[in-house]
C-alpha cells in the first residue's frame, strides 16, 4: 500500500520515544481539535496505521463539562458538528465512541480496554490541550502520536522555536508550501477489519445535560454547524466576495470569508480552503492576499501559542514589557470594570458597537478586535488587568475564542508580540495606538455605529 499521508505531519507526542507495539491491538483516533471525517489528515494516518496492522480502527471523542469559558453558544456549535461526523463515520465503516468526563483519563481507559496498539490524536498548541496529552501519554503504555492537521506546514517543521514575527516565518512556510500544499487522497479504503466491540448508541441530550456550561450565552442561528455548512460559506466566500477581499480591512465592506467558527472547531481544514481559493481563478493579488491571513497568520499563531506563555504578559517582548511598566502609573482618562465592558458601558460608541456584535453574534471584524483590545489597555490599570478581561470576553462570546488566532491577536493588540516599537504616548508606551479619529479615516464609523447599537439603548 502507498503512502496516505507525508509522514512529517506526524510525531510522537512531546518527542517521547515510541513505546511498544501491541500485537494485533486496533488502532485509536483520539479527535479533540479537527472535527471532521473528511480531509483529516488526523484520521487519515490512524487509517493508515490500521491498513498497515490489518487492526480495526475507531474514532474517539471524549467531551469535557466545560472548557475554558466556553458557553452553550459553542457547545452547540461543537456537537452539532460531532453529529455530523459520527454520521459520516459511519458510512465510512469507522464506529465512533462518545465519552464523557476527563478526556485523558477516558481515553488512556479505553486504550487499555481494547488493548490498543497506538493512539493517534490532534495537534494543539494550546496549554490545556498540550496538558491533556502529557495526562494521556504517561496513562498510556503504548504510543501516543499527535497529527498537525491544523496548519498546512506542520508547526514542528515549520520552526523549531518562536518566530518573533511574520517576516521571520513567512519564508520558512513559503518553502514548505510545494511540500505540504497538496491534495487530499481523492479516496480512502474503509478499515481492514471490523470492530469487534460493541458501539452504544449515542445519547446527545444525555450528553447535554452533563455539561457545566454558561446556559445564558445561547445558540446562534447564522453559523449552521458542521463540514457541509462550512463548506456551503467557503464556496458562497470564493464565488460572491474574494474578488472584493482587497477591501478587507473595511468591517462594513461585507467580504470577509466569515469561515473563522468552521475553521476554529475543526469542522473544514485550512488546507482545503486553500487548495479552492488557489484554484478559483481569483486575481492573484487577491489570492495572495487572503492565503496571507489563512496560511502565514495563523499558522504563526500556532507557533507563538506552542512556545510562550500566550495568556500572561510574560509573553511580551522585552521592550514592550518595559515601556508598558514605565507607563504602569500614568492617569487613565476612563477606567471601566469587568461588567460594564460586558455590558459595552463605555464612553465610546465604536467600541460598544464592537462589543455588542460579539456579544449577539459570536464574531467582531479583524480591524474591530484590534481596536477593542487597545482601548481596554487604555481602560484598565495593568496590562495584566486587561488581558485577563479581554480573553474572558473572547472566550465567552466568541465562536473562535478559546483559540491561538485570539490570543495571538489580544497579545499583539496590547503586547507588542510580533510588532515593534512606535511612537511613545501616555499608558501604551511604545506599544502601537489606534483611536477613534483613526478608525474615522479608515472606514464608515457612523454605519457601523449606527448597525450595532442603534435601538439598544
Amino acid at each position: 500500500m502507498g503512502r496516505l499521508m507525508n509522514h512529517r505531519r506526524a510525531r510522537p507526542f512531546d518527542g517521547r520515544a515510541a513505546g511498544p507495539q501491541h500485537g494485533a491491538g486496533p488502532v485509536l483516533y483520539w479527535m479533540h481539535r479537527e472535527h471532521r471525517a473528511r480531509h483529516n489528515w488526523g484520521l487519515i494516518h490512524a487509517l493508515e496505521l490500521a491498513l498497515t496492522r490489518k487492526a480495526p480502527l475507531a474514532v474517539v471523542y471524549c467531551l469535557a463539562d466545560s472548557f475554558l469559558d466556553a458557553a452553550r453558544r459553542q457547545y452547540d456549535f461543537l456537537l452539532g458538528g460531532l453529529r455530523e461526523v459520527a454520521a459520516d463515520l459511519e458510512g465510512m465503516n469507522i464506529p465512533f465512541l462518545l465519552r464523557t468526563g476527563d478526556p485523558p483519563t477516558e481515553v488512556a481507559r479505553l486504550a487499555r480496554e481494547v488493548d490498543a496498539a497506538c493512539v493517534v490524536t490532534d495537534f494543539d498548541s494550546l496549554k490545556p490541550k498540550r496538558e491533556w496529552m502529557r495526562q494521556a501519554a504517561d496513562g498510556l503504555d503504548r504510543p501516543l502520536v499527535e497529527v498537525d492537521s491544523r496548519n498546512i506546514c506542520p508547526c514542528w517543521v515549520v520552526s523549531e522555536k518562536r518566530e518573533h514575527a511574520a517576516r521571520t516565518i513567512r519564508p520558512k512556510i513559503h518553502r514548505l508550501l510545494d511540500e505540504f500544499l497538496e491534495p487530499f487522497p481523492a479516496d480512502l479504503p474503509p478499515p481492514p477489519a471490523p470492530w469487534p466491540w460493541d458501539v452504544p448508541a449515542i445519547d446527545w441530550r444525555a450528553a447535554v445535560r452533563g455539561l457545566a456550561i454558561d446556559e445564558t450565552i445561547p445558540p446562534l442561528d447564522w453559523a449552521a454547524p458542521g463540514t457541509r455548512a462550512g463548506l456551503g460559506r467557503l464556496g458562497a466566500f470564493i464565488q460572491h466576495r474574494l474578488g472584493g477581499y482587497e477591501d478587507s480591512n473595511d468591517p462594513n465592506a461585507g467580504v470577509v470569508s466569515g469561515l473563522s467558527p468552521w475553521l476554529h472547531f475543526g469542522h473544514i481544514s485550512a488546507q482545503e480552503a486553500a487548495l479552492a481559493v488557489s484554484r478559483s481563478g481569483k486575481k492573484h493579488e487577491t489570492v495572495q492576499s487572503f492565503l496571507e491571513q489563512l496560511v502565514v497568520r495563523r499558522e504563526l499563531s500556532d507557533n507563538f501559542c506552542l512556545h510562550a506563555e500566550y495568556d500572561s504578559p510574560a509573553c511580551f517582548p522585552d521592550w514592550a514589557r518595559q515601556t508598558l511598566a514605565d507607563h504602569t502609573g500614568d492617569e487613565r482618562d476612563y477606567l471601566y470594570s469587568k461588567d460594564e465592558f460586558e455590558r459595552a458601558a463605555t464612553h465610546d460608541p465604536l467600541w460598544n458597537a464592537a462589543q455588542t456584535q460579539m456579544v449577539e453574534t459570536g464574531y467582531m471584524h479583524g480591524y474591530m478586535r484590534m481596536y477593542w483590545a487597545k482601548k481596554v489597555l487604555e481602560w484598565t490599570r495593568t496590562p495584566e488587568e486587561a488581558m485577563a478581561a479581554l480573553i474572558r470576553l473572547n472566550d465567552r462570546y466568541e465562536f473562535d475564542g478559546r483559540d491561538a488566532n485570539g490570543y495571538t491577536g489580544i497579545a499583539w493588540s496590547i503586547g507588542g508580540v510580533h510588532d515593534h516599537g512606535w511612537k511613545e504616548r501616555q499608558v501604551f508606551g511604545k506599544v502601537r495606538y489606534m483611536n477613534f479619529n483613526g478608525a474615522k479615516r479608515k472606514f464608515d464609523v457612523q454605519a457601523y455605529v449606527k448597525r450595532w447599537t442603534e435601538g439598544k439603548g
